[in-house]
């Protein structure tokens, strides 16, 4: 069997995590590893559950995350997805080098997809 994709979601307001909690709760590839509600948990969060992606809000599209920064610096391995809800928007952000991002369709499927690409498959197994 395949190593389960492990995901924080940490996302605001709680109805929008609920959907998200939702999009990933029947993938049997995905395994959610804790769900948190105030930015502030995040950190110590990953630290404890060691997730492949963490789902955030995104309060400004256009406009990447304070905690992105701070996650990506100390987690370069971690992946994240943010969602703008009101705006309809999700952005991918990674790091390498540098931190990048890649728009991403604003659905259920584009997460899945995001989740799942090969890129991603190559590093969990």
């Amino acid at each position: 069997m395949e190593k389960a994709i492990r995901v924080l979601v940490a996302n605001r307001p709680r109805l929008m995590r609920e959907t998200i909690l939702a999009t990933f709760a029947d993938q049997p590839d995905i395994e959610i590893v804790g769900e948190v509600s105030d930015d502030s948990e995040i950190m110590e969060c990953v630290r404890r559950t060691l997730p492949n992606f963490v789902v955030i809000a995104l309060d400004q599209p256009g406009s990447r995350p304070s905690v992105c920064d701070e996650l990506l610096r100390e987690h370069p391995e971690v992946r994240v997805i943010a969602v703008a809800p009101a705006q309809n928007y999700i952005v991918y952000y990674w790091a390498s080098l540098d931190i990048h991002s890649s728009d991403i369709e604003a659905s259920e499927d584009g997460m899945l997809n995001a989740v799942r690409s090969k890129l991603v498959a190559r590093e969990i197994n």
